[in-house]
């Protein structure tokens, strides 16, 4: 389907625009991230425009919407999500996420995708006390703090406590995946 970077990017460039979320790409990450930080009253965007809008998300988002997950991310809530940026994604066997944003791959997508999701709006004070959070795809992530570090999976958390209106966004540096 994709023969090259170029066409990749190409190709989630239009699925954001399709998803109508392309518009808030134009702040900068730390703005963005900065302004969303504390309370959720505070929070005017919900965990999928918030993400749009840093900038370094934009596979996820089109992952969203091949997965048909938009509507439930922007729904009431609250979510915890765990999410990779472009270059967890990046980190990936090449053509694993062209792949995965395939029709026939849409359950596999999806799995994966609600894998990263945790019901509630679980901040990094109690993301700590954890060993495990159950997701939103019915298996545990196992959750470990070291020097001061969270990891999840296995993926180093490098941002937390985003703000959304319904829910929060932790950033993770590598895509977790169901066992």
């Amino acid at each position: 389907m994709f023969h090259s970077r170029v066409s990749r990017q190409v190709f989630l460039r239009h699925s954001v625009a399709a998803m109508t979320l392309a518009a808030a790409a134009v702040f900068s990450a730390p703005a963005v991230l900065a302004s969303n930080h504390g309370d959720k009253a505070k929070a005017t965007k919900d965990i999928v425009d918030t993400a749009v809008a840093a900038g370094s998300f934009s596979t996820l988002a089109a992952a969203l919407g091949a997965a048909g997950l938009v509507e439930t991310l922007k729904g009431k809530g609250p979510f915890t999500v765990f999410a990779p940026t472009d270059a967890a994604f990046a980190k990936l066997p090449a053509g694993t996420v062209e792949n995965l944003l395939k029709p026939e791959n849409k359950a596999q997508l999806t799995s994966i995708l609600t894998y990263h999701v945790v019901p509630g709006a679980v901040k990094a004070a109690d993301v700590v006390k954890l060993t495990e959070a159950k997701t939103v795809q019915g298996q545990s992530v196992k959750i470990s703090v070291k020097d001061g570090k969270v990891s999840v999976d296995g993926a180093n958390v490098t941002a937390t406590d985003i703000a959304a209106s319904n829910g929060v966004i932790h950033v993770i540096d590598s895509v977790i995946l169901p066992k």
